[in-house]
């Protein structure tokens, strides 16, 4: 009779003191017991995710003297995310469960848009408008910061490093990082000489990385002394093209997107102006699966079409951006750096009720325009693809399946990229170039060039190097030429070689591998 009453009062207590403030976790009995192994903190976290309907974390929690750790780690990375979403995870679902409902019920973003071909600015490389923007554009580049995303590690291409340490061509060895660093630092000392009176700048580069590839950037930044920049240039935040900039500077864009000429339904989104019944406009990339039938839809019963042009009026968007910056930031305070998100889920069946994997929010940064307000000017630059648009990022098994005629988007087509612009922007300069013969490399058939190249602080802009070029110059295509300085004379020897090289053979470095080749250096003349 007494054991029992102790045991029944001390039940009782126990019950009183949950109830005295905890009736609210009554619905997650796991999690109850074991409130008193948390922080008051943690607490009201574990609250917020009952009242958000995320019970079921709790669902598996074991008595308390079992993984406490972990219980406390899993509500410390709850506290993280909370506070680095805008709007905290409340926000997040809230949006989740309503961008789902609307994929379950089939709802088009675009309802009720009409489309229409944007206002923007169509460049052809070396002609007066294109000169003069890029004269703009010089001048402006003090006032710029530039933003890489870093791009992760290189698997998909066969390379196990970081991207921006991949050689973006094999004659110099000078990777990416290397590149968009000394191109800045050119355009900054051009811009700051330009902009007399006003003093030196310095003009700052940062740089988004992850867990994967935060290290290993910090690495080849300090071994390489960070390529000529001061180190409190250079932002790491872990989770260039000046005729652009110039035509932002003098249209006064808030944004605009450098684009390429687009052949109709080529899978690269489009740059479009939307206009909303109920009056609402915006001008955004629409991804190419979704620009044909939203024509369709429309008005337009052929959809996607070239035109006399021989392209899409839709010029296709190759996400460079430039962002007016005070307006953006203006935009960041408003929104907390929010952008329009959406959901690509994978359903199991056509009930559209379960999932073969996880569903995130996503979200782009091209679709930052939909924020803004209709009076926002934006804006896009079109330019030739040759001088704009090589991406690297293909396999070279991957590459070498994609259709003849079609982009490689490969280390073989990237390099290949670089040695046809610098050939093409010296014969738009005056210079006999050869044209390129066809070989193939890892699979794919690609145009080879002479190898030409130059640092930036030599030819930054058309104007500068076509004002090196002088007297009758030509080059061959068999030739290799690297400019850092002047070059004057002829030279011949047996020059440097390209010679094709196995993606299987491992004992060729990887580098070397993704691209099919090597440059075998024969015979060459240093000047001074």
């Amino acid at each position: 009779m007494a054991t029992s009453a102790v045991g029944s009062t001390a039940d009782s207590l126990s019950k009183l003191h949950i109830g005295g403030g905890n009736d609210w976790a009554f619905t997650a009995p796991n999690l109850l017991k074991n409130l008193s192994l948390l922080s008051p903190e943690l607490v009201e976290l574990a609250k917020m995710l009952l009242e958000i309907g995320q019970s079921h974390l709790f669902e598996h929690w074991p008595e308390p003297g079992f993984d406490d750790d972990e219980k406390r780690n899993l509500l410390n990375q709850v506290a993280r995310l909370n506070s680095s979403y805008p709007g905290g995870l409340a926000s997040y679902i809230k949006t989740a469960r309503e961008l789902l409902a609307d994929s379950k019920a089939g709802k088009n973003p675009y309802d009720g848009f009409m489309p229409s071909v944007p206002s923007g600015e169509i460049l052809t490389f070396g002609d007066d408008a294109f000169i003069q923007y890029e004269d703009a554009g010089v001048k402006e580049a003090r006032k710029a910061a530039f933003i890489l995303v870093a791009g992760g590690l290189g698997e998909r291409l066969g390379y196990n490093g970081i991207k921006v340490a991949l050689p973006s061509e094999t004659t110099s060895g000078t990777c990416f990082l290397q590149h968009y660093i000394e191109s800045i630092l050119a355009l900054q000392e051009t811009s700051c000489r330009l902009a007399q009176g006003d003093g030196p700048t310095e003009v700052p580069l940062a740089i988004m990385t992850s867990d994967d590839t935060h290290s290993r950037t910090v690495e080849l930044l300090e071994s390489n002394a960070y390529f000529g920049m001061k180190p409190t240039q250079v932002k790491l935040l872990k989770q260039a093209i000046p005729s652009a900039l110039g035509v932002s500077a003098t249209k006064g864009y808030h944004v605009n997107s450098l684009a390429v000429p687009r052949k109709a339904k080529e899978a690269i989104g489009g740059i479009t102006k939307l206009s909303h019944q109920d009056g609402r406009t915006m001008v955004i990339n629409v991804e190419y699966n979704q620009l044909d039938p939203l024509l369709r839809a429309s008005g337009f019963p052929d959809g996607d079409v070239n035109s006399e042009t021989g392209y899409s009026p839709f010029p296709g968007n190759i996400n460079q951006l430039i962002f007016e910056i005070g307006p953006y930031l203006e935009e960041l305070t408003k929104t907390g750096g929010a952008i329009k998100e959406f959901v690509n889920p994978k359903y199991k069946d056509s009930t559209k009720t379960a999932f073969k994997s996880s569903t995130r929010l996503e979200c782009m940064m091209q679709d930052y325009p939909k924020t803004l307000p209709p009076s926002a000017r934006v804006g896009f630059t079109v330019m030739d693809a040759w001088v704009a648009y090589a991406p690297v990022k293909n396999n070279p098994e991957d590459a070498a399946k994609v259709p003849k005629g079609n982009p490689y988007h490969s280390a073989t087509s990237g390099e290949m990229a670089i040695y046809k612009a610098n050939s093409l922007i010296l014969r738009k300069s005056g210079v006999k170039i050869d044209d390129p013969i066809l070989q193939v490399f890892n699979g794919q058939e690609v145009e080879v060039w002479p190898r030409i190249v130059w640092k930036p602080k030599w030819g930054l802009t058309f104007s500068d190097v076509r004002n090196k070029v002088h007297g009758d110059c030509s080059v061959t295509e068999r030739s290799t030429m690297v400019i850092k300085v002047e070059v004057a004379g002829p030279v011949r020897n047996k020059g440097w070689t390209i010679e094709s090289v196995d993606y299987k053979d491992t004992s060729v470095a990887e580098e070397l591998r993704i691209r099919g080749f090597k440059i075998n250096k024969i015979e060459r003349l240093v000047k001074p």
